[in-house]
């Protein structure tokens, strides 16, 4: 009888531990719901990078291309023009070389000023710069939605920390019955004549802030400007003021340095109806290959016109208009000789991040057979993150793995892109042809 009570007082520790699990799951479950990520997963994820960025300065990492190659990268360097005369993208093949030296025409009559009316001024929610954006862009043509359903569509994880231009291009044809043209190696004047013309510009730029680690990536929409003051009228998810119809204003030369960053990147968006006049605007800029040869061409003078940071951001440029290209080779020397500029930089001015906004080097590297390079650029971004969630690093890597032969770990990396990215096609794709579930 001695034992009787002592096996209740044993049974009472087995129900606290078992409710115990059950509340953990239960708030597990909670936290991934899509409300609670918006409200409370920022907070967690901040204090989760402050930790290890406080451990590991993420500024401190380094990406350094196979040595063995460097003497090709160097080969290939040393025939591009000297800085005297800028190297022109003629490697490129094309069989209409005439476009990519050929100016875009834009209106000579515009006002010197210009201010669009119709905005709804939106601030983002966490990991929300690209959706909050494009809600306010489509505002102007009477779209009624917000930031919501473009980050259901463009980003079903919360947590993905970026969203790509032809993703919220894909949002605007299926889902907002609208037009839209993305295109790079944009410029002022072309900016000017796109809003004279009564269209909002949203474009992809750097964004520094005080207090936060470092750069990062951004969007933005530009609704006017002032030839005067030498500003642009903007609207910003993040920054800004805008009671009483008020918008940010920001310097020439403020877009130009930070939109270089993003290789000069912009989307228009505009009814179908009005298709020929966008087209007329863009001028030889509207054929892609065109565009992408222009870019190139701009980038490689900017090389030679540019210091620092911006001339990395130059060569990174370079190397994403050949990839686009399909000159896989131009593009992995270029984006050689950024990555050797970054790692000259001090690290407080590197742009870590910049790998979680663009893949151009896991193209032009994996296309060129180089994928112990794709291996270890994915791992250190991954790495480097304090919470590795990047689909197109873990599908890259992927890729790269199975062709060296480690199929175990491609189908490991399909599957956490997967997952990280519900039905994220690419990956979905590789699992298949691979026979395994996701």
């Amino acid at each position: 009888m001695r034992y009787r009570p002592l096996a209740k007082k044993r049974r009472l520790p087995l129900k606290l531990a078992i409710l115990a699990l059950v509340g953990g799951l239960l708030a597990v479950s909670a936290f991934n719901l899509p409300v609670v990520q918006y409200q409370l997963g920022w907070r967690i994820s901040e204090l989760r990078a402050r930790v290890k960025y406080a451990f590991s300065p993420p500024g401190e990492a380094v990406f350094t291309p196979d040595p063995t190659l460097a003497a090709m990268v160097d080969a290939t360097l040393a025939a591009l023009a000297s800085p005297t005369a800028p190297p022109a993208a003629t490697s490129v093949p094309t069989d209409n070389p005439g476009p990519a030296s050929t100016p875009t025409p834009v209106q000579t009559d515009i006002p010197s000023s210009v201010l669009l009316s119709g905005i709804r001024h939106e601030y983002q929610q966490w990991n929300n710069c690209g959706p909050a954006t494009l809600a306010m862009a489509l505002s102007f043509w009477g779209w009624s939605g917000d930031q919501r359903p473009v980050a259901d569509f463009t980003k079903p994880n919360p947590r993905d920390k970026n969203v790509m231009p032809y993703e919220l291009a894909d949002f605007v044809r299926e889902r907002a019955n609208l037009e839209v043209l993305v295109r790079v190696g944009g410029d002022l004047p072309l900016l000017k004549s796109l809003i004279a013309a009564g269209y909002p510009v949203m474009i992809e730029k750097g964004l520094e802030v005080p207090g936060l680690e470092g750069w990062m990536g951004h969007y933005e929409v530009l609704a006017g400007y002032d030839d005067a003051t030498a500003y642009f009228n903007a609207y910003d998810s993040y920054e800004g003021d805008f009671t009483d119809g008020k918008t940010l204003p920001v310097a020439y030369q403020t877009i130009e340095t930070y939109w270089r960053h993003f290789n000069h990147t912009y989307l228009v968006i505009f009814p179908e109806e009005r298709r020929a006049e966008v087209q007329t605007l863009l001028g030889p800029d509207l054929d892609e290959t065109a565009n992408y040869q222009r870019a190139a061409q701009r980038a490689s003078d900017e090389v030679f016109s540019t210091a620092g940071r911006d001339q990395f951001f130059a060569w990174f440029n370079r190397g994403t208009n050949l990839m686009r290209l399909l000159d896989y080779s131009g593009a992995a020397a270029a984006y050689d000789q950024a990555f050797q500029l970054y790692a000259a930089l001090d690290a407080d001015e590197r742009p870590w991040r910049v790998m979680w906004y663009q893949t151009g080097p896991y193209f032009a590297y994996y296309y060129t057979g180089r994928y112990g390079d794709v291996i270890s650029l994915a791992t250190q971004t991954l790495d480097n993150m304090s919470e590795p969630v990047l689909e197109e690093s873990y599908y890259w890597r992927g890729l790269a793995r199975e062709a060296l032969g480690d199929v175990s770990g491609a189908i490991e990396d399909f599957r956490t892109s997967a997952q990280l990215h519900p039905g994220f096609a690419p990956a979905l794709a590789q699992l298949e042809r691979l026979g395994v579930a996701p």
